[in-house]
């Protein structure tokens, strides 16, 4: 088992080109699988059967993921399965491997509007590290970037004249995305007026730099939104990846097509896409539910 799945990490990281963060939770999700294997005392790939994968199945909801993590778990142990089947001849768990129960399926998470106004309207502070975080998180909304693009971006990737900039997502692949005028006028102002003074004499491609001159993480961006929704008065959980969804929604709330959304987040396939028209129409259902004038009231 180990050394399918060490072979199968191998191919990712050589053949496919994965991203380190990729190829992590890969490596998070397939060491499930082994841990479940270990528990149940089989050792080859082949000992997979039907009741033991719905075994499993049961076993990643039982332990309180969420259904996102679910499904990408799944996706990864389908992955080594075919990697095996190609690589070892192993066949015949297309059928055992099929499907995910659609009641585990969960709308992303977002923020209205309203919530989305309230963080991006903030009282400007005057400091530089303010007039950074209001471009960062400006910058997310307007372009749909995941994080990991967004703190990976290079002075060089943006054209403000023009307002657009160049992302690079999944497996290096690379887009255009449009700016807005709000998100070119911050991120103007940060180049001009902040930004200098982190660099100071030291030199950085990396568009988003900390006090310290260096490239701005993961991390220390989710902990800045956090700190500015505490400000705007959101008490929800947030997560970077909730800008990303509220910029899709609000995108198809106002009439986009949904290839273009899908050329803008850069996803590969449109059906990866279409998960924003169920939160449209979510949101249709209960706009009805709450103002039709004829439901049904109790007597």
């Amino acid at each position: 088992m180990q050394e399918a799945l060490d072979e199968y990490l191998t191919m990712l990281q050589v053949e496919s080109g994965c991203a380190a963060n990729t190829l992590a939770a890969y490596r998070r999700d397939l060491r499930k699988l082994r841990d479940f294997f270990e528990q149940e005392k089989l050792t080859d790939l082949q000992a997979l059967t039907k009741p033991l994968w719905v075994q499993f199945l049961g076993s990643l909801k039982s332990s309180g993921l969420s259904s996102s993590s679910i499904a990408r778990c799944l996706a990864a142990v389908r992955g080594l399965y075919k990697h095996a089947a190609i690589s070892q001849g192993q066949s015949g768990f297309e059928g055992i491997l099929k499907g995910t129960p659609k009641q585990w399926m969960q709308l992303p998470k977002l923020l209205s509007e309203t919530e989305v106004t309230r963080l991006l309207n903030l009282p400007p502070r005057d400091h530089r590290e303010d007039r950074r975080d209001a471009a960062m998180v400006e910058l997310l909304y307007a372009t749909g970037l995941r994080v990991s693009e967004l703190v990976n971006l290079e002075v060089g990737h943006l054209n403000l004249d023009v307002g657009f900039l160049q992302a690079t997502g999944k497996r290096d692949k690379q887009r255009i995305v449009p700016i807005g005028d709000k998100a070119r006028e911050l991120v103007s102002e940060y180049l001009q007026s902040a930004r200098p003074a982190f660099v100071k004499k030291r030199t950085s491609s990396a568009l988003f730099l900390t006090r310290l001159g260096r490239a701005m993480s993961r991390q220390c961006f989710w902990n800045i939104l956090k700190g500015r929704a505490v400000r705007a008065g959101i008490i929800k959980p947030i997560s970077p990846h909730m800008l990303r969804h509220s910029f899709a929604t609000h995108l198809l709330d106002h009439g986009a097509d949904l290839r273009s959304v899908q050329t803008m987040l850069g996803h590969a396939s449109i059906a990866t896409t279409q998960i924003y028209t169920h939160v449209e129409h979510t949101r249709l259902k209960k706009v009805h539910d709450t103002y039709f004038p004829r439901k049904h009231r109790n007597s």
